[in-house]
């Protein structure tokens, strides 16, 4: 069974604009260097243990800081970014996730993106929210729901699956 996963808006942008690292093939486990947003993307693109669940809101938000011009984003072209948000989806769906539309409003935290963070998570049944925001980090945990920086949840994956291959072995 697998772990039902939010994420960020930052850890997605990160994890293409925000170092060397590639995602167009990641190792597994991936290194826990380098790119962790780009760890986190490679380790959801595994499909094992996590299942993604994004919204609407969500991907427009890659979309719109993508393709945003400095310094709030990043200057790349729309097909550039949707390209990237088309991979995000399949990355969804090979995941067991969705892409769900929340109907239940949250206001927990006074950053109103932050909020549609925790509606995706609410409304997906999120065990883990992985958010570099401090805002969200602080919240943890929100609801029963863990907020864990894209650091903390590349290492916990990791260790998790070096147990494993060891009990295996």
């Amino acid at each position: 069974m697998s772990v039902p996963v939010t994420v960020d808006v930052n850890v997605f942008v990160a994890a293409v604009a925000g170092g060397n690292d590639s995602f167009r093939s990641w190792p597994s486990p991936p290194p826990i260097r380098g790119n962790l947003a780009a760890n986190v993307v490679g380790i959801l693109n595994d499909a094992r243990e996590f299942s993604l669940f994004v919204s609407e809101h969500i991907l427009a938000n890659v979309l719109r800081v993508l393709t945003g011009n400095p310094p709030s984003g990043y200057g790349w072209s729309v097909e550039q970014a949707e390209e990237y948000v088309e991979l995000l989806i399949e990355i969804v769906d090979a995941s067991g996730g969705s892409v769900i539309e929340p109907h239940e409003p949250v206001s927990d935290c006074t950053d109103h993106e932050d909020n549609r963070i925790l509606e995706c998570a609410a409304a997906s049944g999120s065990v883990l929210i992985v958010s570099d925001d401090d805002d969200l980090i602080r919240m943890s945990p929100w609801r029963g729901t863990s907020v864990v920086t894209a650091e903390d949840f590349v290492k916990r994956t990791d260790a998790m699956r070096r147990a494993r291959h060891r009990k295996g072995s």
